[in-house]
């Protein structure tokens, strides 16, 4: 009988979920682009242009502290939940609606997506904290549960229709 994943390797499998919703494809990701990298080119309000190009940036550091960490515990550097339907995750039908809409109708449906990956995220990684055994992957979970809080804050800071403010 196989050994039930411990709660570090359950954990980073689903940041690696959760940011392969939010980071930009790359040659071992190579699926249509993320929100992030749409909402950079495409949004209408400049400020969530911004956000979304910082929020890209930040997320690929944070795959770049994750992959080494997923290689140390033997975990593949592979999306092993492809195609399951999680709260947070960005799905094909999701991807199609931003395809579809445009200005105000994008940056309102971005926002509500991003939100709900970011809120997902934060929990995922508030889990590891608490529940953690493993030093280097707790380290990890503290600092994306405070990224997310200030990812959120700023999100809520953004004016007009996206966010709370205005």
């Amino acid at each position: 009988m196989k050994a039930a994943p411990s709660t570090a390797a359950l954990f980073l499998l689903l940041l690696l979920l959760l940011a392969g919703c939010a980071a930009p494809a790359d040659a071992k990701h190579p699926a249509a682009p993320a929100p992030s990298v749409s909402a950079a080119a495409s949004a209408a309000d400049p400020l969530i242009r911004g956000w979304a190009v910082r929020l890209r940036t930040a997320q690929n550091g944070e795959l770049a502290r994750l992959r080494p960490l997923l290689a140390r515990m033997g975990l593949p550097d592979t999306n092993v939940h492809e195609g399951h339907d999680m709260p947070g995750m960005v799905t094909e039908h999701d991807l199609e609606q931003a395809r579809a809409v445009e200005g105000r109708a994008f940056d309102r449906l971005f926002t509500a997506l991003i939100r709900d990956h970011l809120r997902q995220s934060a929990q995922v990684s508030r889990s590891e904290t608490e529940s953690g055994t493993r030093p280097d992957a707790k380290r990890l979970a503290t600092a994306l549960v405070s990224a997310r809080k200030a990812e959120l804050t700023e999100l809520d800071r953004l004016p007009g229709p996206s966010g709370v403010a205005g």
